[in-house]
């Protein structure tokens, strides 16, 4: 009998195990001076001074759900969550806005730059180890200086952030080379050594367009595609060839996209390697020396390398679960943001998997963020059964959205994206 035919044999347990592939934190904005090089404490001041902070779920009195972890830990626990991979959300030192959404610093941003991020990592290392086995912090890197990249996640690694490495984005045009550039071996060298986790996030790598009417709205519309890039950028680079060890999770970008995106990638793959294969196209010309270079296809390589971050999983992205791959969706709250599930995260379950076997569901929910990120599932079982969610709750549809609630899990009329 397999471990899978032995799981659905078994009778399931009374609630879930939930483990959000998706939350942020940060530290208040002064308390990042203690966690930067002396040498920077007075170019902090002066920028702590004249920084106001524009983002309300950073202000006061829900801004401490960042920071403060004995109540984001009661928070999560009464949400049924048990357990959390944290990437960042407040503002770092030297930086405009969140550091996932910034631009790629110009040579004379980056120095401070990079000392703002190094002091986000290691408060993250410190605010992880306040819960032991229960959060996966992610790690941030600059692209302008690989070797320092490098250095960075070894350093981070060691101190015991499990959550991975955060990949900035590259939009066209930046002062850094494309995501699919061999100049990146080093990096994706050094993940696949140590087994970090490649995390590329939505929102993070489009350009900059303004504050008008019209630019907020393109954004919303394009923002997903371009955090969608780093998929075929690595995939076509051959990134996956040369580092085969190395793993890519794609997260808060939805994941309907996925089973389209990979029959569009698979077919240029193979117009474009026409020439190779002696079958010539069209496009083959365009394809010259590609098939050497990346090895598999992309659908081959999402197979074998490749994760969804699946945020708030809505119901029409269910049906397409065993195209993404069942092992591959890993479910996330987006904890604190107001697009997250919190304090709805049972009727957000309830919304997507009503209905499903216990063993898909568990997987989603926890079972593969647990493996894909290290936790130990079997500890965070003994606490999910005092406060996860039940099974038999999750099982029943749920007939309207909670009064109030703000996710998209709930939104009507949900359709597949293109992107």
């Amino acid at each position: 009998m397999t471990d899978r035919q032995d799981r659905q044999d078994t009778a399931p347990p009374e609630r879930y195990t939930v483990v959000s592939a998706d939350c942020h934190a940060g530290a208040d904005l002064l308390d990042y001076r203690p966690y930067l090089d002396p040498r920077h404490h007075e170019d902090f001041d002066a920028w702590a001074a004249t920084y106001v902070n524009p983002f309300a779920d950073l202000q006061a009195p829900e801004a401490d759900r960042n920071w403060d972890s004995d109540r984001r830990l009661a928070e999560l626990e009464q949400d049924g969550i048990v357990a959390e991979v944290v990437f960042p959300n407040t503002v770092p030192p030297f930086y405009p806005s969140t550091s996932l959404t910034a631009a790629v610093p110009t040579p004379e941003e980056y120095r401070l730059r990079w000392a703002g991020l190094q002091a986000h990592n290691r408060w993250m290392a410190d605010f992880c180890s306040l819960a032991p086995g229960r959060r996966a912090g992610t790690f941030q890197v600059l692209l302008n200086d690989v070797d320092a990249a490098v250095a960075e996640v070894r350093r981070c690694h060691a101190a015991g952030l499990t959550g991975g490495v955060v990949l900035p984005g590259v939009p066209p045009g930046s002062p850094v080379p494309e995501l699919y550039s061999t100049a990146y071996d080093p990096l994706w060298a050094v993940c696949a050594e140590l087994g970090v986790p490649v995390n590329h996030h939505g929102g993070s790598a489009g350009p900059v367009l303004g504050e008008e009417p019209a630019a907020r709205a393109v954004f919303m519309v394009e923002t997903t595609w371009f955090s969608h890039r780093a998929l075929w950028h690595l995939v076509f680079g051959g990134a996956f060839r040369r580092h085969p060890g190395l793993r890519l999770v794609l997260t808060e970008q939805g994941s309907g996209w996925i089973p389209g995106v990979l029959d569009m990638l698979d077919y240029y793959h193979g117009r474009l390697v026409g020439a190779a294969t002696r079958a010539a196209t069209a496009e083959s010309k365009f394809g010259a020396g590609l098939a050497e270079a990346m090895g598999a296809g992309p659908r081959a390589v999402w197979e074998s390398n490749c994760f969804v971050g699946a945020s708030f999983m809505r119901a029409h992205e269910v049906p397409l679960r065993e195209r993404i791959g069942l092992d591959k969706i890993m479910w996330g709250s987006d904890f604190p943001h107001d697009e997250g599930t919190w304090p709805y995260t049972t009727e957000a379950l309830r919304t997507a998997y009503a209905g499903l076997p216990y063993h898909e569901v568990a997987a989603m929910v926890g079972g593969n963020a647990a493996r894909v990120y290290g936790f130990d599932l079997p500890a965070l079982d003994a606490l999910a059964a005092k406060t996860g969610p039940l099974v038999s709750d999750v099982a029943q549809p749920l007939p309207t959205p909670p009064p109030g609630a703000t996710s998209p899990a709930f939104a009507k009329g949900g359709s597949v994206r293109v992107w």
